[in-house]
């Protein structure tokens, strides 16, 4: 028997827009002191607090200012901004997937924009 889940919507966030968002449940959960945090919301607050660099509207910006670029996709862009790729073999990971390269001027187009914000 194979249950099928429909996926309803998809909506691309990042880090620290996850790490503000789990910041409110975290205080929520703390309020009510018979609850007690699940294993997984606790690893994913200790996630964010260490990976979120930028603050969301500077990240926003970042993705904003990626999406404007030829080759960079919303999906992308969101990868990008979390992952804030220091040179080319790291940005390449990210279009490990897709079916095309990009030449060393596109990539070099691409850390320009993420050095601004790192």
């Amino acid at each position: 028997m194979t249950i099928f889940k429909e996926k309803l919507d998809e909506e691309y966030v990042t880090v620290p827009k996850v790490k503000e968002l789990l910041a409110d449940i975290e205080e929520e959960r703390a309020l009510d002191e018979e609850r007690e945090m699940q294993y997984e919301l606790a690893r994913a607050i200790e996630h964010v607090h260490r990976f979120a660099v930028l603050d969301v509207e500077e990240a926003q910006e970042l993705v904003d200012e990626l999406q404007e670029l030829e080759k960079v996709d919303e999906a992308t862009a969101y990868k990008i901004a979390n992952l804030l790729p220091q040179d080319r073999t790291e940005l390449r990971s990210v279009y490990a997937k897709e079916r095309y390269t990009l030449d060393g001027d596109e990539l070099d187009e691409i850390l320009n924009v993420v050095a601004k914000y790192a």
